[in-house]
């Protein structure tokens, strides 16, 4: 059997940029078993893959090690393989997953997704969460999938080196740590040892955690944002009034290759 596979650089406008991910088109679902070792042969912190079914797209997305709810970048890419290699001819995509029905829409060279908004709960700090951060104090600890952990200072968070084998400990999806920044309202990186990801570039689901808290802190709905470590990307989310967020970037690929199975 072979098998189309595409790799988008997501979230950003230039390759080598933003969060990476592969994109399979299938006719009929294959064996889970099938879509967990593809996605650990890409070796990429996830691998989407869609069926359509009538006027939705069935989509799913794994990381190397499990099949998870909900990615952003990896829908980003989706929706832009279908608009920019596949040639759909409508401006709005609908895609069903794990987290209900998803939106994306084009508007130019920008694409537009829909994801239900998630409410951080203030927590306390587990034991030895801030010491396999690398971190000394937090401004505060927020929980929803995934830990939210603020700090002071972009500065901060330029500088970790998590202890990943620890982190992976921690029994939720994933830990980001966020701070105000100048040049944007808010930055951040997402660090998922658990899920078989060390470091996410830019984790689009992370937004939908941070947005209702920036939003809430700076009393703003439309904010600009910048995750990642070494390798960044850029995004725009505006929090909606029905408990939605919108999470928008650029798209742009790298790799158009043939899968053998």
């Amino acid at each position: 059997m072979q098998l189309d596979v595409f790799q988008v650089d997501a979230f950003s406008s230039k390759i080598f940029g933003g969060n990476p991910a592969a994109v399979c088109p299938l006719d009929v679902w294959l064996p889970d078993e099938t879509l967990q070792l593809i996605a650990a042969e890409n070796n990429l912190s996830e691998t989407a893959y869609f069926v359509r079914s009538g006027e939705v797209f069935q989509l799913r997305w794994f990381t190397p090690a499990v099949e998870v709810d909900l990615c952003g970048h990896a829908t980003l890419a989706a929706a832009w393989v279908l608009f920019n290699q596949l040639a759909e001819p409508t401006d709005l995509l609908r895609f069903s997953t794990r987290s209900g029905e998803l939106g994306v829409r084009r508007e130019g060279d920008r694409l537009f997704m829909d994801f239900p908004a998630k409410q951080p709960e203030e927590v306390d700090p587990p034991p030895g969460l801030l010491q396999a951060l690398g971190l000394r104090c937090a401004e505060a600890l927020y929980r929803t999938d995934d830990y939210v952990v603020v700090v002071e200072d972009e500065a901060i968070i330029a500088d970790l080196q998590p202890d990943f084998a620890a982190l992976a400990a921690f029994d939720v999806r994933g830990i980001v740590v966020t701070a105000p920044s100048h040049a944007f309202d808010f930055v951040s990186r997402w660090f998922g040892p658990r899920v078989g990801v060390n470091e996410d570039p830019v984790t689009g689901s992370a937004h939908t955690s941070l947005a209702p808290y920036w939003a809430h802190r700076l009393g703003k709905t439309v904010l600009s944002a910048e995750q990642g470590g070494v390798r960044k990307g850029q995004l725009i989310c505006e929090l909606l009034d029905n408990s939605r967020v919108i999470i928008s970037g650029h798209g742009v690929l790298f790799m158009r290759g043939t899968i053998f199975i």
